[in-house]
């Protein structure tokens, strides 16, 4: 059973899909100084608005973006659910814990928030899941609503990770961990300087194809299969040599039915930090002979930690609605002997990966297909 992807909603430090689409193909950026609590120093950060978002408000947007996008109306009573974060309401936590807040209202910060006011929202009586797994959670969302769909418990998913990180103790974290840029987020780039945080996410109505079909609904494209493991190495760091990621790789190709030379672009994960980059640069001179074009996003958007694979694969299936490769904004000396966008290219586009790559050596890899 072909799963289908008939809509999208996103939003970002660029604005929601369409305005984030336009501008990234610009290579405009959504990183500026800010200064979003007086007790810490400016840093670049993508935040939506001028202050930190609120996660719900946020999740609503989202929902009811894709929802609209694929022409459905409310309710979906037997609509699946698969919506993820890796931070969920952390923000509220941490005003609670100096004394601000309702605590009568402390269910709603719970890590499944978002999959809840999701399935309230669209007032789903289906299965409702909320995957965490640090920056690979809205791949594993989309993996996971595929699955529901190949497997035929569900007809119609709406899958994917909103984040909303911009709290004092991300970006003190962040911080002591020496993670963080200075001036920007340049992935891949030989002078990179870490990661700059960023607000936002994505989530996608995923359909079996028939159902889309005899709907006449749109269809940005196909999910054809994905790849998930785990390093089981260190808490942050990657397994130098890439053993785990490369196996993932390989499963999503697999699974997919595709060979490494049927794929034309490649959205990275490029977090614009020393290792990461490095990493997954050998990664990819490891499984593609040929020269496939690769760009990361982070550099427009921010890392939107869980929200980044969601967001990622928004980009892949606009790169296939378009015929257009998004450029790896910020970048401006290559360190690495890979196809690097550095401005938006026109190409043929058939078949994608998304790839992410989070803490505690999680793998995670999405094929879309035209």
């Amino acid at each position: 059973m072909n799963v289908a992807v008939t809509g999208i909603g996103l939003v970002s430090a660029l604005g929601d899909l369409t305005q984030t689409w336009e501008r990234l193909v610009e290579g405009r950026s959504g990183v500026q100084l800010y200064q979003p609590f007086s007790s810490l120093e400016p840093k670049p950060i993508a935040l939506i608005g001028k202050h930190p978002a609120e996660i719900f408000s946020l999740t609503r947007q989202v929902v009811s973006d894709a929802v609209n996008d694929a022409g459905l109306e409310i309710p979906l009573f037997d609509c699946g659910v698969v919506v993820g974060s890796s931070r969920g309401n952390q923000a509220q936590w941490e005003r609670f814990t100096t004394g601000q807040g309702d605590l009568a209202n402390w269910l709603k910060t719970l890590p499944n928030g978002s999959a809840i006011e999701t399935a309230q929202l669209i007032q789903s009586q289906g299965i409702v899941l909320a995957p965490m797994a640090a920056c690979a959670t809205g791949l594993w969302a989309i993996a996971r609503g595929a699955e529901l769909i190949w497997s035929g418990q569900c007809e119609r998913v709406i899958c994917g990770a909103i984040e909303a990180p911009i709290t004092p103790l991300t970006l003190i974290g962040f911080e002591r961990m020496g993670a963080l840029a200075k001036d920007g987020a340049f992935p891949f780039d030989v002078d990179r300087q870490g990661l700059v945080l960023g607000e936002g996410g994505a989530v996608f109505v995923l359909e079996s194809e028939e159902l889309a079909r005899q709907r006449k609904a749109k269809i940005y494209g196909r999910v054809l299969g994905f790849g998930l493991t785990a390093d089981g190495y260190h808490v942050s760091a990657p397994e130098l040599g890439s053993r785990a990621a490369i196996a993932a790789m390989n499963q999503c190709l697999k699974r997919s039915g595709l060979t490494a030379d049927q794929i034309d672009y490649i959205h990275a994960h490029g977090t614009a930090t020393q290792l990461n980059d490095r990493n997954e640069a050998h990664l990819i001179q490891q499984c593609f002979s040929h020269s496939v074009w690769i760009s990361s996003t982070k550099g427009a958007t921010g890392h939107t930690l869980g929200g980044s694979g969601a967001l990622g694969a928004a980009f892949c299936l606009m790169a296939l609605k378009h015929q257009t490769v998004p450029p790896n904004v910020g970048i401006r000396r290559s360190e690495f002997g890979i196809a690097i966008a550095q401005s938006a290219k026109s190409a043929d586009l058939e078949n994608v990966l998304c790839f992410s790559f989070g803490f505690g050596g999680q793998n995670a890899i999405v094929a879309f297909s035209r």
